[in-house]
């Protein structure tokens, strides 16, 4: 029998070794990311959808705070469009000649039209008169036709 002393089996041993080292290293050197790897890109990736995310919750944050003013800005027009007709009709009404039940009041924008008929040419321009010193009024549309006396 051929004995080998036992310092040559562990140099075998440590050869063998090396040689199961350097196999399961080459088999490990594919080109599949290592499971840190791919956690790594997980991470990058989810951090990247986040930051998209926040930026559209940015985005429309801002969008429904200006949609909000707007909103209110016209909510507050109109509001004051309505103010603006209910002193028009109270100074109509007040006037001695002058018939809520025949003019037609409509304001938009602080502009008042007036539709309808007047007694005559002095009370249609009176109208006018009245309607521009209302405060919130910037125009009047007098589409007043005087009635005729037959």
């Amino acid at each position: 029998m051929n004995r080998q002393p036992p310092q040559t089996k562990r140099f075998a041993a440590l050869i063998a070794a090396a040689a199961a080292t350097a196999l399961i290293t080459a088999c490990g050197q594919s080109e599949d990311p290592t499971v840190g790897q791919q956690i790594d890109r997980s991470i990058e990736s989810a951090q990247s959808a986040a930051n998209q995310a926040g930026a559209s919750v940015q985005d429309a944050a801002r969008d429904l705070q200006a949609a909000g003013s707007e909103a209110g800005a016209t909510v507050a027009e109109g509001a004051g469009d309505m103010a603006i007709t209910a002193k028009v009709q109270a100074a109509i009404a007040a006037d001695g000649a002058l018939s809520v039940s025949d003019i037609e009041i409509d304001t938009e924008a602080g502009r008042v039209s007036l539709i309808g008929t007047a007694p005559d040419a002095t009370a249609r321009d009176r109208a006018t008169s009245l309607v521009t010193a209302i405060e919130g009024v910037v125009a009047v549309d007098n589409r007043l036709q005087v009635r005729s006396n037959s």
